[in-house]
């Protein structure tokens, strides 16, 4: 069995140290994101909180429609044909030129149907183009990065984009304006920094290369892409929209703070999921098996869960060890036990079907999951006034929102898919 695992590592060296650095900036991100949330949280008032939770929530769904999907193409290339990166850079910026205007109706059509009672339109705009344009330019640059297997540059630059936005947090709450609006602008420099140093620092010299017969083969890809992403994301965050909608901003800061703690556990799985499918793209037998799939899981799960467990029983025992604001929040979190093992699983669900280019199968999986979910926590808000009475019923919802996403993606797996780049 040494000998096994000995060759094992010598056959996927390059495999595991580029997951070593990925986890290692995730690692760092989840520690740094913590001390940002915890400033935050704890400055900002319970019902600012959710307010600003709830508008960043929404700049990330407007930023998947930033560039319209090419990202995806940009990734793809970045994965497989890492010489067409010139090509597909120069794409993206004409694709992302053209969806300006697009991301700025979106966002005033939202901003009057959910946020206008709540915070002002200027506010609004720049917490919005702070995550639509500004952080979504970082990401980019980091998923180009990790397409490439510069997984160490990517790591590092997740820490410093982090590191920034938590250095903006702590020196904000030092200041002692505990305004949303002051924090809005605190937070757009803090992201437009983060974005000046992945552009100029970490994005792949290559010479950009203006070829529309590239772009025109991958633009269904690319709205496919786009509107999947979209709708991931939109359900993803919609919990958040439909509390501050129905429940209250009080209401949406507490639910913030608990899903909050949520998605931290996200973190490491992603790096997972990321690392698994650039994989698929190398390979599609790697999923192959069904005792694999069965094995992955598995494994999400109870990472998932075993990261809630324990961020309750550390607030069980100092409840105030986050703040005054997380404590309030607190004994909630052990109620929701089952759902961030869910939500990672759907997502990573979602990814198998992008990894495999099934991307319109995604969109329709995307938009069932999101209107079953949006009907059945609107029924939940409707029904329940407290947040303790509804929350334990989150459970039951993202247990059915599974199962369906599992229904919906495993049957389409076994179907035949076209090139992926």
């Amino acid at each position: 069995m040494p000998h096994n695992w000995v060759e094992f590592v010598k056959r996927n060296i390059r495999i595991l140290r580029g997951y070593f650095w990925a986890l290692s900036g995730s690692a760092g991100r989840l520690v740094i994101s913590l001390a940002y949330f915890i400033a935050i949280a704890n400055t900002l008032s319970i019902a600012d909180f959710g307010i600003f939770a709830t508008t960043s929530a929404m700049g990330i769904v407007l930023s998947r429609i930033t560039a319209l999907g090419f990202s995806s193409p940009l990734y793809r290339a970045a994965t497989v044909k890492p010489r067409l990166i010139g090509a597909y850079s120069a794409g993206y910026m004409f694709a992302l030129a053209i969806s300006v205007p697009v991301v700025a109706l979106a966002a005033l059509i939202s901003y009057f149907l959910v946020f206008a009672a709540d915070i002002t339109l200027g506010t609004f705009a720049v917490i919005v183009l702070s995550e639509a344009l500004l952080w979504r330019s970082a990401e980019i640059v980091m998923i180009v990065c990790n397409g490439m297997g510069r997984f160490a540059r990517a790591a590092v630059l997740v820490v410093i984009g982090s590191s920034v936005r938590a250095a903006a947090a702590l020196l904000f709450a030092y200041l002692g304006d505990t305004s949303l609006a002051q924090w809005a602008w605190f937070y757009f420099a803090a992201n437009a920094i983060v974005m000046a140093i992945a552009l100029s620092v970490f994005y792949p010299r290559y010479k950009l290369r203006w070829s529309p017969a590239l772009y025109l083969r991958r633009w269904r890809d690319s709205l496919s892409v786009a509107g999947a992403e979209i709708l991931f994301y939109l359900q993803s965050e919609l919990d958040k929209l439909l509390v501050l909608s129905i429940g209250g901003p009080v209401t949406a800061g507490l639910y913030a703070i608990i899903m909050r703690l949520v998605d931290l556990t996200a973190l490491p799985i992603r790096t997972f999921n990321m690392m698994l499918v650039q994989g698929i793209m190398r390979s599609r037998d790697t999923i192959a098996s069904m005792k694999t799939r069965a094995m992955i899981e598995g494994g999400i799960a109870l990472i998932s869960t075993a990261a809630l467990l324990f961020f309750a029983g550390f607030l069980t025992i100092y409840p105030e060890a986050l703040g005054k604001n997380v404590a309030e929040a607190a004994p909630l979190l052990i109620l929701v036990v089952a759902v961030p093992a869910l939500r990672n699983l759907i997502e990573y669900q979602s990814e198998l079907l992008y990894a495999t280019g099934r991307t319109f199968i995604r969109t329709i999986n995307m938009t069932l999951i999101g209107l079953s979910k949006a009907a059945m926590l609107s029924g939940l808000l409707v029904s329940y006034s407290d947040v303790s009475q509804w929350a334990p019923l989150l459970n039951g919802v993202f247990l059915l929102l599974y199962l369906l996403s599992a229904l919906l993606t495993y049957p389409a797996l076994r179907k035949s898919a076209g090139r992926i780049i």
